[in-house]
């Protein structure tokens, strides 16, 4: 399935938070969305998300759904989001309870899931059992449980130490080189973005506008820390987001 943004345009009250975003979030890219801080990266993912509808435009869902999908549309936030009272595998469950499956159907899915993102020995440990990198294996794992046509991924990495990050990414690389998934994916950290975007959404700050894609044809297995082609990339992102972000945050210093 894609998505296609048409003019979307959002605003509180008197504040216009995005206008005029056109954007083709395609089956089986991911797409990083950054830009400075209250640009709107977290509002443009709430409406491809539906959570909120845009002031104006239309997210446009194009083409057929994965087989056996439960939920078109699922997100992994950066807090995990984790019921602390249900293990691993009840965590996971949770997704799966409202759908008419048989105990079997959804045993079978559990296990699938905590196999692929690596927790099939800690399905009955608690959140507070678990590392942080652990705890968001969990959110990834329940997310895929419903076999979504896109994951919508605010910032999870941004609570997790560096090194955390950096075996997480390693991780949505592997299951990308398997699956294919499709991603939207908000990030304020540049090196994630040229890690695991294959297209790269730069907004302008607010009103939040599409400054440029930077699309990087490289496979995301071939991507590595010493790359200078990333490296390139990453220069770039940040010498087009560099004045507007100091004047972003002098804005936000004296709201």
């Amino acid at each position: 399935m894609d998505l296609n943004l048409r003019n979307i345009s959002h605003r509180y009250d008197e504040v216009e938070v995005l206008r005029d975003i056109n954007l083709d979030i395609r089956h089986g890219q991911i797409v990083c969305i950054i830009g400075p801080s209250g640009c709107g990266k977290s509002t443009l993912l709430r409406m491809i998300g539906g959570l909120e509808r845009p002031t104006a435009g239309e997210v446009l869902q194009t083409g057929a759904l994965p087989e056996g999908c439960l939920n078109p549309l699922t997100y992994i936030f950066q807090d995990f989001a984790l019921l602390p009272w249900r293990t691993v595998e009840k965590n996971v469950s949770l997704v799966l309870e409202d759908h008419p499956l048989s105990g079997r159907a959804r045993e079978a899915i559990i296990a699938d899931v905590l196999a692929r993102t690596k927790l099939s020995d800690f399905r009955s440990a608690y959140p507070r059992q678990l590392s942080g990198g652990m705890k968001q294996r969990v959110a990834i794992a329940r997310a895929l449980a419903v076999r979504p046509a896109v994951l919508l991924m605010d910032e999870p990495l941004s609570a997790l130490d560096s090194q955390t990050r950096e075996l997480l990414m390693d991780d949505l690389v592997d299951l990308w080189e398997k699956e294919r998934y499709t991603a939207a994916y908000v990030t304020h950290n540049l090196a994630e973005a040229v890690r695991l975007g294959h297209r790269i959404v730069v907004l302008s700050r607010r009103p939040g506008k599409i400054r440029e894609i930077v699309e990087i044809d490289m496979p995301l297995s071939a991507r590595t820390n010493d790359n200078a082609e990333l490296d390139a990339a990453q220069k770039h992102l940040w010498n087009l987001m560099r004045e507007e972000a100091l004047a972003a945050d002098r804005e936000l210093l004296d709201v």
